[in-house]
């Protein structure tokens, strides 16, 4: 067995375990940042199209036009999700960045979103899914109440979900050390955060990976590849669509 096979092993018999008892073992998939078709955007949606892996891009509407509606034309697999307005940092300096706080007046910051929504909206009609996605994961929690007002019918940051009017489908494991190197997370590490989700994830929550394309390095490409190749190979492993997560969420009342 090489190093990389034990460093997955866990994982496959988790998968495996839980296949043996009857359950589903179910992920999604979140990509942040797009705006432009690049390599690596094309990178990002062979690998997932090659594996039948439903992808969810969050897209910045300030930025973006009829060049990324072409590309995704071609990947029927993608859906688009609203990725805040231009991804700007409003907080002072010194404070955690943030698009969506408290830094401006609540209808202004609304009315970017109402605005994103429909831009991305008018540009991908059937294939945006009405999800914001805050930059940076971060939103003043005064401002989830308006959002259905508005036209979103779900949200998604990071970490376990709260209570809100709306669905909530949260990515919880981001493959990128942010904090560190800047490049993919310790692949065994992040095996190990998705067994731990796996096993002590409320009303059986998929995993929600959190990818950004714009910055992966090999290493990041290297486990995505794998970690398609292991579920693959599982029969009660899925990649769910997120309509169909956000269609849960609504059937049993957010």
């Amino acid at each position: 067995m090489t190093s990389s096979d034990r460093i997955w092993q866990p994982l496959v018999e988790e998968l495996a375990g839980r296949q043996g008892a009857g359950r589903k073992s179910e992920f999604w998939l979140r990509d942040d940042d797009a705006v432009d078709p690049m390599p690596a955007l094309d990178r990002l949606l062979d690998l997932t199209g090659e594996f039948a892996v439903p992808a969810t891009l969050a897209v910045i509407p300030a930025f973006t036009d009829e060049k990324l509606v072409a590309r995704l034309d071609e990947a029927p697999h993608a859906t688009v999700a609203i990725h805040g307005w231009a991804h700007r940092n409003h907080a002072p300096e010194g404070q955690k960045k943030q698009e969506l706080g408290a830094h401006r007046p609540r209808e202004a910051v609304l009315d970017e979103l109402a605005g994103g929504l429909s831009h991305v909206t008018d540009l991908h009609g059937a294939r945006t899914v009405p999800m914001l996605v805050p930059p940076w994961n971060r939103i003043d929690a005064d401002l989830v109440s308006d959002l259905g007002s508005i036209g979103f019918a779900a949200l998604s940051v990071f970490g376990p979900p709260k209570p809100a009017p709306l669905a909530v489908i949260n990515s919880n494991v981001d493959i990128m050390d942010w904090h560190g190197t800047r490049g993919c997370r310790d692949h065994g590490l992040l095996v190990q955060a998705i067994i731990a989700h796996l096993q002590h994830a409320f009303d059986d929550e998929p995993v929600g990976l959190l990818t950004h394309h714009l910055v992966h390095d090999e290493s990041a490409w290297r486990f995505l590849e794998r970690l398609f190749t292991v579920t693959a190979q599982i029969e009660s492993c899925a990649w769910v669509p997120i309509r169909t997560l956000i269609g849960r969420c609504a059937g049993r009342g957010k």
